[in-house]
C-alpha cells in the first residue's frame, strides 16, 4: 500500500468508461463506491491489452491454452504477456494488493473467459492479466463481485491501521 490503511485498487480502464476496448467501446460501471475511490486516488486505471501494445479498435481475440489469438489465427500472445507483465509491475511498484478487472476478457476475466473457438461461448477461465497478477497474491475480482472488493479492501484497511 502507498499509505498505511488505504489500499490502492488497479482497475480496469474500460471498466472506468475509456474506449480500450477491442470494438472501441467502454463497459463503464455505474458505482458510487468505485467514484468514491477513485475520487480518494486510490484507483489506478489501466488496459493490459493497450498497455502491450495493441491498437483500439482491434481484431477480438481468445485464449487458446496459453496462446492468445485473434479469429484470423493472428497470435497476439506476446501483446497480452506484455500487458500482464506491465499490470504486475504497476501494482508490485504501487504496492497494489487488489484489482478490478472485465469479466470476460481474455486478458482480465477472472472467473470466465470465451471458449477459443469465436462461438460466443464462455468457459470457466481466467485472463492473462488475471493469472499473473493471482500467481503474485493480488486478489482479483470482477465488476460482478464489487461487494467482495469493498470488504477485502475494508479487511485490508483495517488490519493495517
Amino acid at each position: 500500500m502507498s499509505q498505511v490503511g488505504v489500499p490502492k485498487v488497479l482497475v480496469s480502464a474500460c471498466l472506468l468508461g475509456q474506449p480500450v476496448r477491442y470494438d472501441g467501446q467502454s463497459k463503464g460501471i455505474v458505482s458510487d463506491w468505485l467514484k468514491v475511490l477513485g475520487a480518494e486516488g486510490r484507483v489506478l486505471s489501466f488496459c493490459p491489452e493497450v498497455a502491450g501494445g495493441l491498437p483500439t479498435p482491434r481484431p477480438p481475440a481468445e485464449r487458446q491454452g496459453e496462446w492468445v489469438v485473434t479469429a484470423s489465427g493472428l497470435d497476439v500472445t506476446a501483446e497480452f504477456d506484455r500487458g500482464a507483465e506491465l499490470a504486475l509491475q504497476r501494482c508490485q511498484a504501487q504496492g497494489i494488493r487488489f484489482a478490478l478487472l472485465k469479466e470476460g476478457s481474455p486478458s482480465c476475466g477472472s472467473g470466465r473467459i470465451y471458449n477459443g473457438r469465436f462461438e460466443g461461448t464462455s468457459i470457466t477461465g481466467e485472463g492473462k492479466t488475471t493469472a499473473l497478477l493471482r500467481r503474485h497474491g493480488i486478489q482479483v475480482f470482477s465488476e460482478d463481485q464489487l461487494p467482495d472488493l469493498a470488504a477485502a479492501l475494508a479487511l485490508a484497511a483495517s488490519t493495517a491501521a
